[in-house]
């Protein structure tokens, strides 16, 4: 198939482009390389995806890389940008879209609402209008724990209320929702939500915790503990996030004018919930070092809890979570550790 992946040097949208062409399908990545985290990280992703950072700064111009040659385009471009990307649609032609870019991070969306309106929901629309009047076979997007808010009810899942978003960054998850249940109805076009759960793993943002306690331990500063450390996540590791994805894109959708049927939303996580101080001990122990732990109260727009229930995409798409955090954090502390060249002193602290 050919494929758009939008974020493809994001942290998922990476690690699918990656999985995508192993796979053998052509792929054409999207992404605008804002300035939210080091866009050094970016680059290096593309990297290692054949393209060369000189060629990924031209702006709407696509360039093809060394490693795959003609199977992956990459387009520096916001999606946003509503004259330019009518034309990609047209001139691609794609079968199916991975919908990953978007503005993330919850306490950013505090300070930036309107990156969030621009990229979350503009650029959203926009693209779901480019699959519209392309007759893509399936819209595939990710949406985010964060919609179930202040839902008490543990595990999280897809059937409960999410009407009580805590944060700008929820809410537009939230409406991209019920944007895309307006265009399934109305357009017959099949759209598929991913409700992600604490993403990890190598090539991870900067701006997540794993990586920020990581890079705190290692420099000998303190780590920020919030809610004084009773945070409990469904942490998910980017292996297991990336074979569900390739699982709904690569699966052949029934044909049906149903929109109900069209219209689907699941839960992708561990399918468990560990302690925030457990995380830390694993990254203690791969580092070899033990962190300084500043705890502080909880922040706006945080939820104490996430537990997803994943029965529904176990259940259509045989979605099977592998990999614990034992595995999971010393896959990234040993990225980490060689990416920025840094020794690990003992690993049986």
């Amino acid at each position: 198939m050919k494929i758009l992946v939008t974020g493809s040097a994001g942290f998922i949208g990476f690690h699918v482009t990656q999985t995508l062409l192993s796979n053998g399908h052509q792929v054409v990545g999207i992404d605008n390389i804002n300035q939210y985290y080091d866009i050094e990280l970016k680059f290096a992703r593309l990297q290692e995806l054949g393209i060369s950072k000189d060629n990924a700064c031209h702006l709407n111009k696509g360039s093809t890389g060394e490693l795959y040659g003609d199977q992956f385009q990459f387009i520096r471009m916001d999606i946003a940008d509503r004259e330019s990307l009518p034309k990609i649609f047209e001139f691609e032609k794609f079968d199916k879209v991975c919908h990953l870019a978007a503005q993330a991070g919850v306490r950013y969306s505090l300070e930036n609402p309107e990156v969030y309106i621009d990229s979350n929901v503009v650029g959203y629309a926009n693209l779901l209008e480019c699959c519209r009047h392309h007759s893509i076979q399936h819209f595939i997007y990710a949406s985010s724990s964060s919609v179930y808010g202040l839902n008490k009810k543990i595990p999280f899942h897809e059937d409960d209320q999410v009407d009580q978003p805590i944060s700008l960054y929820a809410a537009t998850k939230k409406s991209n929702e019920l944007i895309a249940h307006t265009y399934s109805h109305l357009y017959k076009i099949p759209t598929t939500g991913l409700r992600f759960f604490t993403v990890y793993g190598p090539w991870g943002r900067p701006d997540m915790a794993l990586f920020l306690f990581t890079e705190a331990i290692v420099k000998g500063k303190p780590i920020k503990v919030f809610n004084n450390g009773e945070m409990e996540r469904d942490f998910t590791h980017i292996d297991d996030i990336t074979s569900g994805i390739i699982s709904v894109l690569e699966k052949k959708l029934p044909d049906t004018s149903d929109y109900k049927e069209l219209y689907k939303i699941y839960n992708i996580g561990n399918n468990k919930s560990v302690k925030l101080l457990d995380f830390i001990k694993e990254i203690e122990k791969n580092l070899g070092r033990i962190a300084t732990k500043e705890m502080l109260p909880i922040q706006p727009g945080d939820v104490q809890k996430t537990w997803a229930n994943i029965d529904r995409l176990i259940q259509d798409y045989d979605y099977q979570p592998t990999t614990d955090i034992t595995d999971g954090v010393k896959s990234f502390t040993d990225w980490y550790c060689n990416f920025y060249n840094i020794p690990i002193i003992n690993t049986e602290a």
